[in-house]
C-alpha cells in the first residue's frame, strides 16, 4: 500500500509538471504569434493592409481575404480570436491574437465610469472602424447593444484598439491590431454588411461556468453560452434577437424581429436543425451536471486588482518595465495602463 501510494504522489507530480510545460509552451506560442504581427516600421499614417503573410496563412486554411469575418473575445484568457469562412462554406478559426490589457472585472459593463469591458453580441459596420485613432487604428464594438440600451446601460466608445491602455475597452498592441483590422476591413469592403463580435467573460465551457457558479452574473451568462454553444455546433454566425429582456437566438419570429427588447418574447420557431439542437441541449444538461457537482468554485480572483493582461505580456512586463514595453508595442510610446495591476495575475489560481 505504502509503495502504490507512493506512485500515486509520483504519478501527481509528473501530471503536474507537464500541465505546467503545457502552459509555458502556450505562451511562448503565443509570443510567437505576436512577433509574426506587423512591426512598428510597418506603421504610418496610411491604414494598415494585409501582408503578403496574413494572406498565404489565409491560403492555407483555405480562407480568401474577402472572405467574411467574425471575432471572439475572452476577457479571463485575454485572448481574441478572429474566424473567416473557408471553402467549407462555414467559419473556421483563422488566428488567436493575445490581449495586452482590458481593465475592469468579469461581468458585463453597465454603467459609464465603472471600467468595465463590454461582454455581449455586437456588430460593427465599415463606419465604426477609426483608422485615425489615438490608439493606432481602432473599431467601435457599439456598446450599448440593443439589449445593453432597453436595460438603462451607459457608457460609449468601447473599442478594440492599439497600445497597452485600458479604460473599458480591448488593448491589443498596435501591431496586433493592425492586423486585425486589416482583416476585418478586407472583409466589409468586400461586401460583408456587418461583422459579429462576441464578447465572453471566459470560455464558456461546464467547467468554467461551474467554477463561477456563484458570481451574480451567472444567469446573464447561461444566456450567452446559449449564442456560444451555438456557434460551438454549427460554426456558423448565430442570429441575435433581444426579447425578454435577453438575448435569444436562431429564432424565426411570425411577425419579424421583436420591437421591445424588454417585453416577453413572442412564439418563435428555431432555425437550428434537429441535430445541432440536441447537441446544445445535452452542453446545457452537462452544464446543470457540473453546477450542481461538487467542482471547486473559484470563489475570488486570486490578487485581483484591475483587469487582465495577457501571459506573454506580462513576462514581458516583468523582464522589460512599463516604458520599454510601451515603446517596443505603441508608435506614440502610450503608457501601459495601471502596470501593477497588470501584473497581478488574477487569474493564476484557477
Amino acid at each position: 500500500m505504502h509503495a502504490f501510494s507512493a506512485l500515486y504522489r509520483a504519478m501527481n507530480r509528473i501530471l503536474a509538471a507537464r500541465r505546467v510545460l503545457a502552459r509555458t509552451a502556450a505562451v511562448l506560442a503565443m509570443g510567437v504569434s505576436l512577433s509574426a504581427c506587423m512591426s512598428l516600421e510597418d506603421i504610418s499614417e496610411a491604414p494598415p493592409e494585409l501582408s503578403g503573410k496574413v494572406k498565404a496563412a489565409m491560403a492555407k486554411k483555405g480562407m480568401t481575404p474577402e472572405s467574411a469575418v467574425l471575432v471572439r473575445i475572452f476577457k479571463q484568457e485575454s485572448e481574441l480570436e478572429v474566424w473567416k469562412v473557408d471553402r467549407s462554406g462555414t467559419y473556421a478559426l483563422f488566428k488567436t491574437y493575445p490581449i495586452c490589457r482590458w481593465s475592469g472585472e468579469l461581468g458585463p459593463k453597465t454603467k459609464a465610469g465603472d471600467r468595465h469591458a463590454p461582454e455581449g453580441f455586437y456588430h460593427v459596420s465599415k463606419g465604426m472602424l477609426n483608422p485615425n485613432s489615438q490608439f493606432y487604428v481602432s473599431f467601435n464594438l457599439g456598446y450599448p447593444n440593443k439589449l445593453e440600451s432597453a436595460l438603462g446601460y451607459t457608457g460609449e466608445a468601447l473599442m478594440v484598439h492599439g497600445a497597452c491602455s485600458s479604460s473599458g475597452c480591448y488593448a491589443m498592441t498596435d501591431q496586433g491590431v493592425g492586423e486585425i483590422y486589416a482583416i476585418v476591413e478586407k472583409a466589409l469592403s468586400a461586401g460583408q454588411d456587418r461583422f459579429q463580435v462576441q464578447a465572453y467573460p471566459f470560455r464558456m465551457t461546464a467547467g468554467n461556468m461551474a467554477q463561477h457558479r456563484g458570481d451574480p452574473n451567472m444567469s446573464f451568462w447561461r444566456t450567452m453560452k446559449e449564442g456560444y454553444d451555438a456557434f460551438a455546433v454549427t460554426h456558423r454566425q448565430p442570429k441575435v434577437s433581444v426579447c425578454g429582456g435577453r438575448y435569444v437566438f436562431n429564432r424565426e419570429f411570425a411577425d419579424g424581429e421583436p420591437a421591445d427588447a424588454l417585453a416577453a418574447c413572442p412564439p418563435a420557431t428555431n432555425q437550428l436543425e434537429p441535430q445541432a439542437i440536441a447537441k446544445i441541449d445535452a452542453e446545457a444538461h452537462k452544464l446543470d451536471a457540473a453546477i450542481t457537482a461538487s467542482v471547486p468554485a473559484m470563489s475570488s480572483m486570486n490578487a485581483y486588482s484591475d483587469g487582465g493582461m495577457h501571459p506573454s505580456f506580462r513576462a514581458l512586463l516583468k523582464t522589460q518595465g512599463p516604458k520599454r514595453l510601451a515603446a517596443s508595442i505603441s508608435a506614440t510610446k502610450y503608457p501601459i495602463s495601471r502596470p501593477e495591476a497588470a501584473l497581478a495575475d488574477p487569474f493564476s489560481g484557477r
